[in-house]
């Protein structure tokens, strides 16, 4: 039985910290600051103030699934330019690592290094999800909270052809 307990009390605190409560629609983009896959810092707030930018979430950098996303995104890249929506990918993997990924793959956007978690928090999203957010000069206008991973550019391009 004590077992049991305990075994109870570590899913609830899990299960606590990988289901934060999400941004919701309408809210302020995150005044924050992270790292690019350059090593550079960004203002979150500054650089999804104006215009049309998604922010998109993977887990872990040259996996399957993760990768297949990214480079949805980079397959629909002129779709997407077409339409003036900057991209930025984030993950918890280093700066060294999302270079990496960004230059295998030929990936044309930016990718920031959350390894202390800090937007994963500010997004209220749990570590290991994929999601995907776009912003409209400073406030969020649509989420994907179970993010796809090939059809990323086409749920995107669908969701900006809603907003217009």
């Amino acid at each position: 039985m004590k077992t049991l307990v305990h075994t109870l009390m570590i899913f609830s605190f899990l299960h606590t910290l990988l289901l934060a409560d999400p941004l919701e629609l309408g809210s302020p983009a995150p005044q924050i600051e992270a790292l690019t896959d350059e090593g550079a810092t960004i203002d979150f707030g500054a650089a999804l103030s104006e215009g049309t930018a998604l922010v998109f979430f993977y887990p872990k950098a040259m996996t399957p699934g993760c990768t297949k996303q990214a480079c949805s995104l980079r397959d629909g890249w002129d779709a997407l330019q077409a339409r003036e929506v900057k991209i930025f990918g984030v993950s918890s993997d280093t700066v060294e690592t999302q270079a990496e990924f960004r230059d295998k793959h030929s990936l044309p956007f930016t990718l920031i290094a959350d390894t202390e978690g800090t937007v994963s928090q500010a997004f209220g999203k749990g570590r290991w999800s994929r999601q995907a957010y776009l912003f409209k000069n400073g406030t969020l206008v649509w989420r994907d909270l179970k993010a796809s991973t090939s059809g990323q550019a086409d749920d995107v391009l669908a969701a900006l052809d809603g907003l217009d």
